[in-house]
């Protein structure tokens, strides 16, 4: 029995719950709100459709005690970014409502893993991990899995390949230093760098602008739907399944570096293997001296960050 426990039934968690049902994912789904009664609602919606899934998923509205036997508990409370808001400008607000969830996890006996999906997703990862005192491997969050996926979506449409065939990472923080290696992507087998040489109909320049938009994709979809959640929902429904099917996935999800690139406790996205125990491997790319610096700088700024914060 795959059992997975929902914390926050908003637009992002029940995108998620909602994909998951779709995908069939789980034996066992749990929706915890802190309104209930949404919670319910929620639930209930859900399982009208089961008749049209080829599932038979156990949906219920439930409580933090629910998570005791749970194979991975989403989190995906907390209030939404504002248009114009920075996803660290967040933090604040979000690490009260952070202290009120974790600790009666924990206190259930759940023994899974954590994924975190609010944001400023990074640093409140970290907090979970910090909360929680589990094993760096057992608290994740999303990280740049959507951002890399933005990135593969546009750049395949750029030069007319399916996306699946495109091979690289967003990296850094899932926000506005996060950045796209150029020196890992590669297009099928050939380095990106070596298609631009090849064919001058596509520039750097062009690159550059994907880029750009990758990283403010989220402040664009903001602007026009107030919200984003459909894509992010089917994220953490990708990076659920690395554990579930313990798959040994490479995802760039938030993951303490642990030593990686000389850093040790910061939580950044970054590519990592994801298995049932979580994110059990960072891999360490052989980055360009900039792309190193821009690295290290977004590693910094999510450092600070968390350093100035008082538990």
């Amino acid at each position: 029995m795959k059992k997975i426990v929902l914390v926050g039934t908003g637009m992002v968690g029940m995108s998620f719950a909602y994909a998951a049902l779709n995908q069939n994912l789980c034996d066992e789904l749990v929706l915890c709100d802190i309104n209930e009664k949404r919670a319910k609602g929620e639930a209930q919606d859900l399982n009208h459709g089961l008749a049209f899934s080829k599932t038979s998923m156990k949906i219920y509205a439930g409580n933090y005690s629910d998570c005791k036997d749970a194979d991975i508990v989403v989190i995906c409370a907390g209030v939404g970014q504002k248009p114009g808001e920075t996803r660290l400008q967040l933090l604040q607000r979000n690490l009260e409502i952070f202290k009120t969830i974790v600790n009666p996890i924990v206190d259930s006996g759940f023994d899974g893993v954590f994924i975190v999906a609010t944001n400023p997703v990074d640093i409140m990862a970290r907090i979970t991990r910090k909360l929680s005192g589990f094993p760096n491997n057992k608290v994740i969050g999303t990280g740049t899995t959507l951002d890399s996926a933005r990135m593969r979506y546009l750049i395949g449409e750029y030069f007319h390949i399916d996306p699946r065939n495109i091979h690289g990472y967003v990296i850094g923080e899932h926000g506005d230093s996060e950045f796209v290696p150029w020196s890992q992507v590669t297009i099928g087998p050939k380095p990106i760098r070596d298609e631009l040489m090849d064919n001058p109909e596509f520039n750097m320049s062009d690159l550059e602008k994907i880029e750009e938009n990758v990283r403010h994709a989220a402040y664009e979809i903001i602007e026009a739907k107030g919200a984003t959640y459909y894509g992010i929902g089917m994220a953490i429904c990708r990076v659920c399944r690395a554990i579930l099917q313990d798959e040994n996935s490479i995802l760039t999800i938030s993951a303490r570096l642990c030593g990686a690139y000389g850093l040790g406790k910061v939580y950044v996205g970054n590519p990592c293997v994801v298995n049932k125990d979580g994110a059990v491997r960072r891999i360490e790319l052989t980055l360009m001296n900039n792309e190193m610096k821009k690295f290290k700088e977004s590693c910094q700024l999510l450092d600070e960050t968390f350093n100035g914060l008082e538990f």
